[in-house]
């Protein structure tokens, strides 16, 4: 492993494919934590999905598919969102509705746009080796800011993260912060979606921070190892991958699965020994 790191650091790609694996993890590592103990991982599989069509916009209109899917996928989990605060319509429903017809757009207009689209798979799929500098740029940006929301509104994230109906006898805008909640989340699936792909962000985004949860409690706490298992999950994905020649996201989701599986095993280890 040291020996990877050692020679990985020596081009420009695997250090740019190093830091991408370490700004993500440190998003994940935070917003996985809400979007847990919230237990809305559907929503982000959601908004994930639905940011495609930002992504065919992105290549009809001849403009950057990333500025498209973090477009499309902010007013997607805000539509999400205010429907589902608004309504009484399920939320799954909803989240399904706006999953599809997110997909639907993306496919169409990149069908009616002429040439070939080269790089389409990698916003599928993750290209960790391919992230350019100005991307790592725009992943620093979107991590200040979801550090400097979640630290300016902590104590109230956590009200209504644990008792709404409590939060909103005590005059917490809830609505407003939920809706502040799942634009994070928006903003955290366009970085994810640079690593692993569209179809595996909802593991990356949340398994580091389900291993966490069964062990501590404390938000803070959980935040922090799950950012520590984001790096260590990327990392090691990408050792693999480069040692294996294998494709990065999915090695990286892997890794994950198995640690989470792993997690599993230790959790129930002490039961299993006091039924004995």
């Amino acid at each position: 492993m040291f020996q990877f790191l050692t020679e990985a650091l020596q081009f420009d790609f695997m250090r740019n494919a190093l830091l991408a694996g370490l700004l993500v993890s440190v998003a994940c590592g935070i917003i996985g934590t809400f979007v847990v103990v919230n237990r809305i991982v559907f929503i982000s599989g959601g908004i994930a999905h639905a940011a495609y069509g930002g992504i065919g916009l992105g290549y009809f209109f001849g403009f950057d598919p990333i500025l498209g899917a973090i477009a499309f996928s902010l007013a997607s989990a805000l539509g999400m969102g205010i429907v589902q605060r608004r309504t009484e319509q399920r939320a799954d429903t909803l989240i399904g509705v706006m999953w599809a017809i997110g997909m639907a757009i993306g496919i169409i207009f990149i069908d009616m746009t002429e040439g070939y689209k080269a790089d389409l798979m990698s916003y599928l799929f993750g290209s960790i080796l391919t992230v350019p500098p100005s991307d790592l740029l725009l992943m620093l940006a979107i991590d200040v800011v979801i550090f400097a929301v979640v630290v300016l509104f902590y104590k109230e994230l956590l009200a209504i993260s644990f008792d709404p109906v409590f939060a909103t006898t005590r005059n917490v805008p809830v609505n407003a912060l939920y809706l502040m909640l799942v634009s994070a989340i928006a903003l955290t699936v366009v970085m994810v979606m640079q690593v692993v792909g569209l179809i595996l962000t909802i593991a990356l985004l949340t398994m580091p921070a389900a291993i966490a949860g069964q062990f501590v409690k404390d938000i803070k706490q959980m935040a922090i190892a799950a950012g520590v298992l984001g790096i260590i999950f990327t990392t090691w994905g990408l050792f693999l991958s480069y040692t294996f020649d294998l494709t990065s996201g999915a090695t990286i989701i892997l890794v994950s699965g198995v640690g989470y599986l792993l997690s599993f095993g230790v959790k129930l280890l002490p039961s299993a020994e006091a039924r004995s």
